[in-house]
């Protein structure tokens, strides 16, 4: 089954979106509300419903989103899929669970339509205790340690929120499509040869139960599809990928 774009009524100018941001949503009805609030004027909120039973797509649409419909379950996938509906010269990606905000992602933009950056990546920083569960930030951790080893990259963390241009993303030729997404596109974008920034973002409470790290299983599940992503070998992505990415 294919995805199917339900356009909203603000999408439907023929005028390019400022940025797009891609928002991956299972059930979240009750983050959405404060999630497209914060999104930046002049950018276009890509709400890629994987599935939800809680009204997520119609409360999104009613509330101005792009709402975009990816039947699979995965985060890869939801990810994907919106990377592929947009239209913007650069691509944003956020948690839609209320525990990142979105508004933050403007200087990764910046960096990026800069030239400092090529991908700009969020480090999350806990505002309280119980935000991040010590099994989810030791298995992060344990895989920014594996990426450094694999890539070489001294990076603290492989969070959701981050930033880099479209053309150049789908050059990387992404593959994976469950809770690896986020770092083959980091490995991929190291193998091409990109220069990866991080910036510290606040990490807040999130709405509802999460879907992956608030378990054990959820977490060694997703352990489990990035060391995965770890073991591919090394191969250089399209040319595309390192042009777009400039």
């Amino acid at each position: 089954m294919r995805a199917v774009t339900t356009p909203s009524p603000t999408s439907a100018t023929s005028a390019l979106p400022d940025v797009d941001v891609v928002l991956p949503c299972l059930d979240e009805a009750e983050a959405l509300p404060w999630v497209l609030e914060r999104i930046p004027d002049g950018w276009r909120a890509l709400v890629v419903d994987n599935g939800s039973t809680d009204g997520s797509a119609d409360l999104a649409r009613r509330l101005g989103a792009t709402v975009v419909h990816e039947p699979r379950r995965g985060f890869g996938a939801a990810c994907h899929t919106g990377l592929l509906a947009a239209r913007a010269d650069i691509v944003c990606f956020c948690d839609c669970d209320a525990s990142l905000d979105p508004a933050l992602l403007v200087p990764f933009v910046e960096q990026v339509r800069g030239g400092q950056a090529d991908l700009v990546l969020g480090r999350r920083r806990p505002q309280r205790r119980g935000v991040w569960p010590a099994h989810a930030r030791a298995g992060n951790l344990a895989l920014a340690r594996l990426l450094r080893r694999r890539t070489g990259l001294r990076l603290h963390d492989l969070g959701p929120l981050r930033a880099a241009r479209r053309e150049a993303l789908l050059g990387l030729g992404l593959t994976d499509r469950r809770s690896g997404y986020p770092l083959q596109m980091v490995v991929r974008a190291a193998d091409a040869g990109w220069r990866i920034r991080e910036r510290d973002v606040p990490y807040l409470p999130r709405s509802g139960a999460s879907k992956v790290t608030g378990t054990w299983r959820g977490t060694w599940q997703a352990v489990r599809d990035m060391s995965r992503v770890l073991a591919e070998p090394a191969a250089p992505a399209e040319p595309a990928a390192r042009e777009a990415a400039r």
